[in-house]
């Protein structure tokens, strides 16, 4: 293709002349702001480079450590930091853990070496209180600015963002009851992190709250948080006749639905299911899913905030910026059953 030809394309996106995109290119003024922006983007959206000479200088890089990405609300939560990081001019370097690659540390490590501003990890270490937080308070006395989603130590001076889980469960939980269920369950996944242990008491409030009900650890189903572990912990709870069953995840979620259909079940004709993150995709399930939606745009730019203040100067504080969950009622959950009065 010409040159030509490629510069009409970008001017016709663009909405300006041939000559205003020549100029942009090429460097030279006499061309607003705006216009350049438009030419830039126009250049974005049609997939080409940007010539050397205009891309931004970074201000810096930032780390990013993600779990595993199986699960979409990850990469959901990657992009927006990402996006927050890349509108104030910082580079994002993102360190994804795989099962059996390489462990947080390494990354840490690395992120390091290459001279990062700051790190955001993502429900890492942190959230599970077995292991040890000495990794994150050597970053913190070396000074380096570091923001933790999803997790809470009293060990580490740095800034936490949580959704609210104790919230998450009850919301959870009120659904179900006013739909007129009162064997409800929770599937989880392990019991070591800290998520998992804000949603059980927030789940066992109220279960007593609302419905009375007391000893409810029969009710609670231990897994791992994917499809399977959904499907296994649904099951354990199915057959403690469970009528509504709340998640703490949407893939657990999806889990919960194959187990009921595993046992002739119908969502939501026989079975409620509540899923907890609200991740893309999931409004398009079969049934689409009633979930508790997690504030990914709030958080994530809350991150990037905090850790750039951090990056500027100000200095640490150890606090927990705490974000409301909201619930979207779908197509898996329905009315209890019917109790002959």
């Amino acid at each position: 293709m010409n040159g030509h030809a490629r510069l009409a394309d970008i001017a016709a996106q663009a909405g300006v002349s041939e000559a205003t995109v020549s100029r942009v290119l090429n460097g030279k003024p006499g061309v607003s702001a705006a216009t350049r922006q438009a030419v830039m983007a126009a250049l974005d959206l049609m997939g080409y480079e940007r010539p050397p000479r205009l891309r931004q200088r970074s201000n810096g890089l930032i780390g990013l450590v993600t779990p595993e990405l199986d699960n979409p609300i990850f990469p959901a939560f990657a992009q927006a930091i990402e996006k927050a990081l890349t509108q104030h001019g910082y580079t994002p370097v993102l360190c994804t853990q795989l099962p059996g690659g390489a462990p947080e540390d390494e990354f840490t490590e690395l992120l390091v070496d290459r001279g990062v501003s700051g790190i955001v990890f993502v429900s890492g270490l942190h959230a599970d209180t077995t292991a040890r937080m000495d990794r994150y308070t050597r970053l913190t006395d070396r000074g380096l600015p570091i923001v933790l989603v999803d997790g809470y130590s009293e060990h580490i001076d740095a800034p936490f963002i949580s959704p609210d889980d104790r919230l998450a469960a009850r919301l959870a939980v009120q659904h179900l009851v006013d739909l007129g269920h009162e064997r409800i369950g929770l599937a989880l996944g392990p019991r070591r992190f800290v998520p998992v242990i804000r949603k059980i008491e927030g789940y066992k409030q109220a279960m007593a709250q609302l419905l009375g009900a007391t000893g409810v650890d029969e009710l609670i189903s231990h897994s791992l948080f994917s499809v399977e572990g959904g499907q296994a912990a649904a099951a354990q709870l199915l057959a403690r006749g469970c009528t509504g069953i709340v998640c703490a995840s949407d893939l657990m979620a999806l889990g919960a639905i194959r187990a009921c259909r595993e046992k002739g079940l119908s969502v939501p004709g026989e079975v409620s299911v509540v899923g907890f993150d609200d991740s893309p995709l999931i409004a398009f399930t079969d049934p689409p899913l009633t979930t508790v939606r997690k504030p990914i745009g709030a958080m994530a730019s809350a991150a990037v905030q905090t850790l750039l203040e951090e990056v500027n100067g100000v200095p640490a504080k150890h606090v927990e910026l705490v974000f409301q969950p909201e619930l979207v009622v779908r197509g898996s959950t329905g009315s209890g059953p019917l109790v002959n009065r």
